[in-house]
């Protein structure tokens, strides 16, 4: 049993709350965009730029959004980028329902999103460590990583797939209204105040950042390693929709339910994290993680038939959860708390940034090699690096908290 000492706070659960909320709809979101696109178009190029749209923010706005978490109220920040999320959504809702939506105005509104999302996600990670003690943010991460997982992977993508058949303007009001909802339960939370640091403009705050990321030798390994794994995922991922409702003749419907198998993974490795860590340690799992994850790839490209494909992304999602939690975790830990927006925006835009890229290339290669060649290659290139990088892992494993610079 829990002792009271170790419960998370009531204000915490009201955070977590709002973002399981959004991640239904967001989960509604991510299954209906390539659905929409491959009925506008059949041509991979075209269906990847869908998908990199969404995440070309990330490359252009994460460092003053880093600079805008840390300047203002965190909670704040995420209200508005939900709003606006809202607004977005919604007007594409009403754009497809009078049949007036084409790739162009999908890949506008894909944008869009991913700018309120670029918001919304720095600050959210930013703001635990205002709200929970250190002691418990592994805990804290998981539980967030947990809500996330089953609204995007089991709750969300089912129920756009069955709303995208019923009307395909429906999966898009959904989202929209998720939103709304979960800018209404962020209302009800305070915290999240400015930081000490508020008085510096923008270019010497995010520069701050900047410097301390790049000082930091662990941190700055994970945040490169994270954007070569990015970008591999993005660029065999992107033509998924293709490779499941082409080649292996899934439906609409199917699809929702491919994504939902694949999401038992991720379940479980939110719950495993807390565990191999004490079992392992923090850099063995990460590497074990990365190693798994090369290999899934590698296979995804051959899978013969929808169940083979689905428990791959399984396992690819258990290895991607466990990433996820120890990371966020270690920069919580370790980054100071005035600084950790505009830390986390530089970790992401070298994390993210690259996801464009790796959408497009994607694209070309499944366009020229077949949507199943993005895959392999991927994983031989996720390989690759994990072999460059293994000697820093290793070297940070040994030397204990990693609590200090390079």
């Amino acid at each position: 049993m829990t002792s009271t000492e170790d419960r998370l706070p009531a204000r915490y659960w009201r955070l977590w709350w709002a973002g399981a909320v959004d991640s239904i709809g967001n989960g509604a979101l991510v299954t209906a965009l390539p659905l929409l696109a491959v009925t506008l178009t059949a041509d991979p190029r075209l269906v990847s730029l869908v998908a990199a749209a969404s995440f070309v923010p990330w490359l252009l706005f994460a460092l003053p959004a880093g600079a805008i978490v840390d300047r203002f109220s965190r909670i704040g920040v995420m209200r508005f980028a939900q709003a606006f999320q809202a607004v977005v959504v919604t007007a594409l809702a009403v754009l497809v329902a009078v049949g007036a939506v084409d790739i162009v105005a999908l890949t506008v509104a894909a944008f869009l999103v991913g700018v309120g999302q670029v918001g919304f996600g720095i600050a959210s990670q930013s703001v635990v460590p205002e709200i929970v003690e250190h002691r418990l943010l592994a805990r804290a991460n998981a539980r967030q990583y947990l809500a996330t997982t089953v609204g995007q992977g089991f709750v969300g993508p089912p129920a756009g797939s069955l709303l995208f058949g019923l009307a395909i303007a429906l999966p898009f009001g959904l989202d929209g209204l998720t939103l709304i909802v979960s800018a209404l339960l962020l209302t009800r939370l305070r915290g999240g105040a400015r930081p000490r640091a508020a008085v510096q403009s923008a270019g010497p705050a995010v520069l701050e950042g900047l410097r301390w990321l790049v000082g930091h030798r662990l941190l700055r390994t994970l945040a490169l390693l994270l954007g070569v794994n990015t970008f591999c995922f993005r660029l065999g991922n992107v033509t998924l929709v293709l490779l499941a409702t082409g080649e292996l003749g899934v439906g609409a419907a199917g699809y929702g339910v491919l994504l939902a198998v694949a999401a038992v993974g991720s379940v479980l490795g939110g719950l495993l994290a807390a565990r191999l860590v004490t079992v392992f340690g923090q850099i063995p799992a990460l590497i074990a993680a990365l190693g798994l994850n090369a290999v899934v790839f590698v296979l995804l490209g051959f899978s013969p038939d929808a169940w083979v494909l689905a428990a791959l992304l399984a396992l690819s999602g258990l290895a991607t959860a466990v990433w996820n939690v120890l990371t966020v975790t270690l920069r919580q830990e370790l980054v100071p708390l005035a600084l950790l927006g505009r830390v986390n925006s530089v970790y992401r835009l070298l994390g993210w940034g690259l996801i464009p890229l790796g959408a497009l290339a994607g694209g070309l290669i499944a366009h020229e090699l077949g949507v199943r060649a993005g895959y392999p290659i991927a994983g031989a290139l996720r390989a690759v690096v994990l072999v460059v990088s293994l000697p820093l892992l290793l070297r940070a494993h040994g030397q204990g908290p990693w609590s200090h610079p390079a």
